[in-house]
Formats: structure tokens, sequence, C-alpha cells
């Protein structure tokens, strides 16, 4: 059916490039080292950021240029000691808090995402404001965008038309994770890479004409592109990372790249139930095939739901997909959609209902996200770390049956928490564990709201939740870690604070 979608509007799926798959290069990183070696040679190159992706970066620059000067410049001293490249003479190091002072000096900037654009252009500004600055000239925001590049931007330069991209505030990774999982059902080539873990640059030497890659873009990933992917998804917009942008809107136009880019022959999967995406995605749906998906019927082509099932629409019919099992592994509204964004995926690229419908039951989550801890003194824990802003959270708490104890707050990033105060007091749960700055200011939202039979605590580290919950918690209902913020007052990121949760729950039944 899916093939006929594609038919009707002379689109192909995945295209191979030329000279991208001239034969002699098939499942060879050829055009990547070359595209590196002829842009790049006479130039000076600094990496900025020396985590996961900077090593990538650094790995396959040094193949292309074994001898060439490299610089590295990160906030962290400790990356000089790094065991990949300890004993690399052509390496300089820019380390510290003056990190950023000295990317006039090269041609090409190596950006990692996680380096926000906007601060690079601030802080020089006022490093050369400063009496003793080092620089001579100011970057501004043309300067610089010619210097940047990324391995999304090259990776997309060599492979676009066979990328899906997924992207929006929450759940990317739970859709990428699930659309890699049913093509890989049904026995496609495929990879997944990106933002979940695994930079692009990792797998250059796996791609053939027949790999597809599902590739989970951030908006740091996205920030300034002028390329997209044949296949885009934009789940949601909400309120996040707005320590990394100088507004709101400068967030939500760095999401928007993944399609505002496409071209007439690429495919935008987007949730027509989010007014905000459906409201930036509209300008742009003339060019290319739109295939939104939303919780109502609407019109063709693409996904809704109906007589609960799943169904996709193309111009000539409606197919059942997927039946909605309510013990399903991803629970909640929210990962309904998810879901329903995969599956238009997998119909756009083919794949058999059955195939769908295997890969949806075969899949069971990811972990931090509604994960379910155990049952551990009539007490059900569940590890939703990833939730870092209101919207997850409240969806959690739908989405999860009896849940009793929730522990929520953490690093304080400005975000508006009077929605999630005004859910929180008509909600079930009674006993409300706020941790650190973020959780005074949701508990300064509670303070005007009618909270009989609810609890508040106030902590300051996170370790010291547990006795509270263990205690307070009914029997037969749920302790539920949702924060609505993010943790890096005490945690390196989400994963960690999800690990350490888990840590301390199984060591308090143990004790």
């Amino acid at each position: 059916m899916s093939r006929r979608f594609l038919k009707s509007g002379n689109a192909v799926p995945f295209e191979p490039q030329s000279p991208i798959f001239a034969k002699e290069n098939v499942g060879k990183s050829w055009y990547m080292v070359n595209l590196i070696r002829e842009r790049f040679e006479h130039k000076s190159i600094v990496l900025l950021g020396f985590g996961r992706e900077g090593q990538s970066s650094y790995s396959l620059l040094r193949r292309v240029f074994p001898g060439k000067q490299l610089a590295i410049a990160d906030a962290s001293e400790s990356v000089r000691e790094n065991p990949l490249i300890r004993e690399d003479k052509s390496v300089s190091f820019i380390t510290g808090p003056d990190y950023l002072n000295k990317l006039n000096d090269f041609d090409v900037i190596f950006r990692s995402p996680g380096i926000p654009v906007w601060q690079i252009v601030r802080e020089h500004i006022s490093a050369a404001n400063s009496p003793n600055h080092s620089i001579t000239q100011p970057l501004n925001h043309s300067i610089l965008r010619e210097k940047i590049t990324s391995q999304t931007e090259l990776f997309l330069e060599c492979y676009s038309k066979q990328v899906i991209g997924v992207t929006g505030t929450k759940g990317k990774s739970t859709t990428s994770s699930l659309i890699h999982h049913i093509l890989k059902t049904a026995g496609r080539d495929v990879l997944l890479a990106g933002n979940i873990g695994n930079p692009v640059f990792h797998f250059i030497d796996l791609i053939t004409p027949d790999t597809i890659i599902v590739f989970e873009m951030s908006s740091h990933q996205l920030e300034f592109l002028k390329l997209a992917p044949h296949i885009s998804v934009l789940l949601n917009l909400f309120q996040e990372h707005l320590d990394a942008y100088e507004t709101y809107d400068a967030y939500q136009l760095a999401k928007l790249n993944i399609t505002k880019y496409q071209q007439q022959r690429d495919f935008i999967i987007f949730n027509a139930d989010d007014p905000q995406v459906a409201k930036l995605v509209a300008p742009y749906l003339k060019n290319r095939f739109a295939c939104p998906f939303s919780l109502k019927e609407r019109s063709r082509p693409g996904g809704f739901i109906r007589d609960g099932f799943v169904c996709f629409a193309d111009e000539n019919q409606v197919v059942p997909v997927w039946k909605i099992h309510q013990d399903r592994f991803l629970r909640g509204e929210h990962n309904l959609k998810n879901i329903m964004a995969a599956v238009n995926v997998a119909m756009i690229c083919g794949i058999e209902t059955e195939m769908i419908e295997d890969g949806i039951a075969t899949f069971k989550g990811l972990e931090h996200r509604l994960e379910y801890v155990g049952e551990f003194g009539g007490i059900h824990c569940y590890n939703d770390s990833i939730a870092t802003i209101p919207e997850a959270c409240m969806e959690a708490i739908k989405a999860i049956p009896n849940v009793d104890t929730l522990i929520a707050g953490g690093f304080d990033r400005g975000i508006d928490y009077a929605e999630l105060a005004l859910f929180l007091s008509r909600s079930q749960v009674r006993n409300l564990i706020l941790l650190g700055a973020a959780g005074k200011r949701i508990g300064e939202r509670l303070r005007n709201l009618d909270l009989s039979e609810k609890k508040i605590w106030y902590i300051n580290r996170f370790d010291d939740f547990y006795p509270i919950a263990f205690r307070e918690t009914k029997a037969g209902c749920a302790c539920l870690l949702s924060p609505a913020a993010a943790s890096y007052d005490e945690f390196k990121n989400f994963e960690e604070r999800g690990k350490r949760f888990r840590e301390m729950v199984r060591s308090e039944v143990a004790r």
C-alpha cells in the first residue's frame, strides 16, 4: 500500500546519490573521506568540544590527515589526558574558562552540538571588550556561520537521501529507537545514530546504497543547517533548553530546520495535534509530501485513530495498521503519538503491516523513560528521569496507574511551572517530594492552590527521597521519579540521575 502512496507522487523512499554510490565505492567511506580532504586540506581546524562526538570527529580527521596540526578547544582541562590524543604530537589545546577566545585563529570550527552558537558569539564579544582581551576581531553571527561545520552537516551532504531524521522536545529517542526496531524486524539494513549517543561518523564504513540511517536530531545539531533528511519527523515543541538559546523562538526555529531545507520529493511527518508544530510547518507543506499524524481522524494522507486502530491513509485507501493495546510496553498518550509517527515512517518505507505489528509488540522502550524498576515492599517504582519538562511529567502521571508519590525538581532553568502545579493539585498524587531550586519553584506555584490531603517535602540532596518515599507511599501504589527539571545540580545528565534512582530503590529494599 505504501509503495502505491510513494508512486502516486513519484517519490522514492531512499534514492542513491551520485557520486557517492559509484560501484567501486559501495560500502566504503570514500565519499566522506574525499569531501573532508578536498574541503579542509589547506585550512586550520579547531575541534570545539571533545565529548563523544568531538572524539569521533577527531578520529575521522586524523584518518584523513595523519600529520595535520589540529586544535582542541574545551572548557575541561582533563581533555589533555584523554588516551585517544595523549600521544598525538600534532594536537594543541585551548582549555579552561577562556577556551572560546582563540576561535578567530582558525579557518574551520568543528562544533560539537553541546556548545550553543549564540553563547560563542556572546562570549567572544564580552572577551573582546575586556581590557585584557587577546582577540583581534570579535566574531559575529555571519562570520561564525562561515567558519562552523559539524558532523551533522557533512553527513547530510553525503547521505541525506538515506536519512530518517527525528526531532522534537520529547519522545525523539523513543521514536527513533522504535523506527529502527521496526525496520530491523522487517529485515532492512538500518543504523541508529545521532543524539541518541552514536555519532554518525562511527558508521560511514557500514553504509551501502541499501542502508537506512535513523538519525535522532537535537536542536543543536539542526541549528544553522541548510540540508535536511529525506524523511523528517517533528514530534512536538515545548519550553526546554532555554538556558541554551536566547529565546524560545530561536529554539523552535532550530528545530524547524529538519523540514525547512527539504526537497520536493522529501517527506515531513508531523504532529497535527500540536498547534505550534502545525503552524510552523504550514509554509513548507506545498513543496514536500506531508504525512501528519493525529489522535483524531483527519484528511488524507497520514495517520489517525479509527475504531481502536492506528490507521494510515494514502490517496486511495485507509489501512488499519496496529490495534491499540492497553498493555503495550509504551504507555501513555504521548507514546501513542510516538507509535503513530513510527507507523507513518514504516508505511512510507514500504514495510508490511504484519512486520510493523511485530516491531511494536517486541519493542520494550528505553531506560529512564517510564521505566518500571520493580515492585518493592508492595510499592511500584518507576524511573522517568528523562522527563525534564512539565509536560513530560504530567504525561507520566497520566500513563502510570495509581501514582501516590512524585519526586520532582532539580536544576532550575527558568521553566514556567504554573500548569504543572495546577495539574498536581487536581491529581491523585498525595506525596510530593520536591528537590533543589526547581522543586522550590514548583512549591511556590503550589502554595495558593487547594492541596487538601497532600503532603509536601523539600529536599536538597537527591538521595534523601527514599526514606520519605518508602515510608509514605501506599502499598499497591506507585512511586514515580519524573522531575520536570534538568539534573545538572547534582548529576552529569538524566541517565546518571535515573541510575541513581534505581540504585537507591534497590539498596533500600536490601537494607
